[in-house]
């Protein structure tokens, strides 16, 4: 992949989009990981208003100095780049405060935190007129489905979604992005404890990647793999078939002709 080629064609193609959608910028949330690093480096250098928020909701430390440290190189790198904290963690409080206790289990509140983060960025989104941009990448968005429904996943543009892990690393490599972010272990940040993404999925982006290769080839013998393969691939099968529903368009349901006829 040629990355300066490919990091120009999208900055280029966020312009574009924006431009004709009649909006002013981007509001790009930012995790201290790759793909948001990535992903607002590349709105930023559209030279468009760019709002780039860490918005922590009990967050680690090193997570949260990351997001911070990212968010002031990119204000220092780009005169029309706006770096914000909004600290979510007392609207997290109150949410928790607000619903039953008995369906506040773990997987239920992760995804909640992430709905809240949604909600926030469209709000500075609907002020200052600008498109939220996704940091969703191939494999995750299309491939395991790791992301949560109407929270990261709920965006105006997936700018990165089309790449794999592999070559977001590449691309944040060419942008210069800071070195602590490209070194970090992918975590999607929204637990109280420190399990990383490839400790949720059971296994890593590069063995995601294979699989996700290995799935489309309809000459692929299951026979010829090793046995860790087969369990990635068998892996990457149940968190696709688990998430389809986050990648394919809401069901709806159609009417008969006759039915509707008076």
């Amino acid at each position: 992949m040629n990355t300066e080629k490919v990091a120009t064609y999208i900055v280029q193609w966020l312009n574009d989009y924006c431009q004709q959608s009649g909006l002013q910028g981007f509001v790009v949330g930012v995790s201290g990981g790759i793909d948001s690093a990535v992903t607002s480096t590349l709105c930023a250098k559209t030279g468009l208003p760019t709002y780039v928020l860490s918005m922590p909701i009990r967050q680690k430390a090193d997570q949260h100095s990351l997001s911070q440290a990212h968010c002031q190189w990119l204000a220092e790198q780009h005169d029309n780049v706006t770096p914000i904290t909004q600290d979510l963690t007392s609207s997290f409080e109150a949410l928790e405060a607000a619903l039953p206790a008995d369906i506040q289990d773990g997987l239920t509140m992760a995804n909640a935190r992430s709905r809240l983060r949604m909600l926030t960025l469209y709000t500075f989104a609907g002020h200052h007129r600008c498109l939220v941009g996704g940091t969703g990448n191939k494999v995750e968005d299309f491939g395991v489905g790791f992301y949560t429904k109407y929270g990261d996943g709920g965006v105006d543009v997936s700018p990165i979604a089309d790449l794999m892990k592999s070559e977001v690393y590449a691309i944040a490599a060419h942008l210069g992005v800071m070195r602590g972010i490209q070194d970090a272990a992918p975590t999607d940040g929204l637990w109280e404890d420190d399990r990383t993404d490839e400790g949720q999925l059971g296994a890593s982006y590069d063995e995601l990647e294979w699989a996700m290769t290995a799935s489309e080839d309809a000459n692929l013998d299951r026979a010829t793999l090793s046995e860790r393969q087969r369990e990635v691939l068998d892996i990457y099968t149940r968190h696709h078939n688990a998430n389809k529903h986050k990648m394919e368009p809401i069901p709806v349901c159609i009417i008969p002709t006759e039915l509707k006829a008076n």
